[in-house]
């Protein structure tokens, strides 16, 4: 498992670390069961607070990325469809506003876009 953290970007570290674990885990890099690095060798890794860490797990916890074996560690939950639908829909809508700016940018009118939009689908 790889996970950078990019002083310059603003977002905050645990936000970082649960976003590269999330995505890893959609992407099907990080296996259904995969044992994560335990939140203290994570920290030390980094080179970051332990509280940072366990706060980036949780947020995976909660969200159902992965689940927590009392003494064992923490693992990558079996992915949930619905879950993962879910995440796919919200990264379309963020893209369709996206586009919706850019389009009134430019002047361009709803037909168009449509246009636009069908002529991707079949390439």
């Amino acid at each position: 498992m790889n996970i950078f953290i990019d002083n310059k970007s603003g977002a905050p570290i645990y936000e970082q670390i649960y976003t590269q674990i999330r995505n890893q885990i959609i992407s099907g890099e990080l296996e259904e069961d995969a044992a994560l690095p335990s939140i203290r060798n994570l920290a030390k890794d980094l080179r970051i607070s332990v509280i940072t860490t366990k706060r980036a797990y949780d947020e995976l916890e909660r969200d159902g990325f992965i689940y927590t074996l009392p003494a064992k560690g923490c693992f990558v939950a079996p992915k949930n469809v619905e879950l993962l639908r879910e995440e796919n829909l919200k990264k379309i809508e963020e893209y369709m506003r996206s586009i919706s700016k850019l389009a009134a940018a430019c002047g361009l009118g709803t037909e168009e876009l449509l246009e636009m939009f069908r002529v991707n689908l079949e390439e």
